[in-house]
Formats: C-alpha cells, structure tokens, sequence
C-alpha cells in the first residue's frame, strides 16, 4: 500500500520538547489526539487526518527526518551538534526547551589550573563532538570518555576529570558536589525539515512553518 503523497509526518521526543511545542501545533490549529505519556502508541494521529505525529527517541530525530521518515521534526541543538545537518534545513530556532552545555568538575578539582599546565583531561561526556569542538578551539587535550547517563558520577569515582553535559537549574551538579567551570554554548530546539519535502511538499509545510515562526515571535 503506498502512503498518501499528501501525508506529513511530525518527529518529536516525549517529555519538554513535546510538550514546548503544543502550543505552537495549536496556533496552526493542529491538535494532537493521544498524550504520549498515556498512550503507548508510537503514531498519533492529529485533527488533521493529513498529518500524523511519531514519537521517537530525542537522539533519532533527525535520523528520521534526515531519511525522509518524517517531513519535520523539532530537536534539540545539542542532538544537531551531535548528529550534523546533512539533507536536513533548519529555518527556526523555536526557543523552547533552553538549557545550556557546560563543563563541570568536582568541587575542588583546580580546572583552570589543570588547562594552564597543559595537562591532559579525561572528559566524560555523551557529546562527544561537542565536547571535541569545544577542546580543541581551546588547544587542550583531552581524552573522551563516553557515557549515556548519570554524567555526574564520572568525577565522584575517578573516571574521569570534568564532564560536558547539559544544565538546566544546575541542581543536578550541586547535589553531586560538582561545580561548572565553563560555558560551552546555549541550547535551545530547533524546528528541522527534510530538505526533499520541503520542494516536494511545500504547500503543506510552509503554512506550518510560519504559523511556528509566528508563535515564536509572539512568544519574544
């Protein structure tokens, strides 16, 4: 069976992302008919019968979106440093789910000094790129340790120096006695397209992107 050609397929994560955007699918008069979070299912249908909503990982959002999976998707600028923009366009920083990326050490742990004597860091992070980036602009050396989760515990138990992960109140690294130490860039999500659907698509989709702009602009 083929899909409808006037179908559109929308990426987006549970949790902040999901629900930042609402609003912005309300002022485009599109209302999503399942709550996530309640339902276990992995398409949602909307009130538009021509466009569908997938719930995947944070990560793979652009993953579908880059292979045509979905015709757009929000995600976050963390996960586009991670992954790259390639056959992706991006024409709207939406300005929802702000955080920032940081390097963080254990209380105590002389970080600047460390940098100044040309040591050479271990650095648990799940942005490896990122983190890459960051060092390097810098000349510092480092050794890239990766984890998925509990970034925190890597200085507490020796595996490493500083971690790179993301900040939001900075309660998370005082409740683990740790400490930021430099400001890597500001996060924010990001409206992303297929770049194909875009010219295949387009009478559908600009429509919902400048409602999306709009929003965001009333928003500023």
């Amino acid at each position: 069976m083929t899909e409808d050609s006037n179908m559109l397929t929308l990426a987006l994560s549970k949790g902040r992302i999901f629900e930042e955007t609402m609003p912005m699918l309300r002022a485009a008069g599109i209302e999503v008919l399942e709550n996530p979070e309640a339902s276990r299912k992995l398409i949602i249908p909307t009130n538009d019968p021509q466009l569908r909503v997938l719930i995947v990982r944070a990560t793979d959002v652009p993953t579908y979106v880059r292979y045509g999976a979905a015709d757009f998707g929000v995600a976050g600028k963390d996960v586009l440093m991670e992954s790259g923009m390639e056959g992706l366009y991006s024409p709207i920083d939406l300005q929802i789910a702000k955080c920032r990326m940081s390097v963080a050490v254990q209380n105590g742990f002389d970080y600047e000094a460390a940098v100044k004597q040309g040591a050479r860091l271990r650095v648990v992070t799940k942005y490896i790129e990122t983190a890459k980036a960051h060092f390097a602009a810098k000349g510092v050396y480092v050794d890239l340790i990766k984890l998925y989760g509990s970034m925190e515990l890597g200085p507490l138990v020796g595996l490493g120096d500083a971690i790179v992960d993301l900040v939001s109140t900075g309660g998370t690294l005082r409740a683990n006695n740790l400490v930021e130490v430099e400001h890597v860039c500001d996060i924010s999500s990001r409206l992303i397209v297929n770049q194909a659907s875009l010219k295949l698509k387009a009478a559908r989709l600009r429509p919902l992107m400048q409602a999306f702009e709009q929003a965001v602009n009333e928003r500023t």
